[in-house]
């Protein structure tokens, strides 16, 4: 398959970060039962990605349903009422 001049590949995106404990707890503890390499960035991208399926609305399981109301903003109902916001900013203490 060739791609023509105006239809270019998108480039790739690498990602470098550093993740402490305190930040996210669970994601931590996730990914650091996966040694470096590979095992741990495939974990990521996963976790990521049924993310992004369920913050817009494409994965539901075991009762937690988001939805976007008329106003735009998200109510949740059922378990995910009192589900963590993974990528929210970490409560101060």
């Amino acid at each position: 398959m060739t791609i023509s001049p105006l239809h270019k590949e998108p480039l790739p995106i690498r990602l470098v970060f550093k993740l402490e404990r305190a930040e996210h707890p669970r994601l931590y503890d996730e990914l650091i039962r996966f040694r470096k390499g590979a095992k741990r960035v495939n974990r990521l991208r996963l976790l990521a990605y049924d993310g992004l399926l369920a913050q817009n609305g494409l994965l539901a399981s075991d009762g937690l349903v988001a939805r976007v109301d008329g106003r735009g903003a998200r109510a949740e109902e059922g378990a995910s009422a009192v589900t963590n916001d993974l990528f929210a900013p970490a409560i101060e203490a």
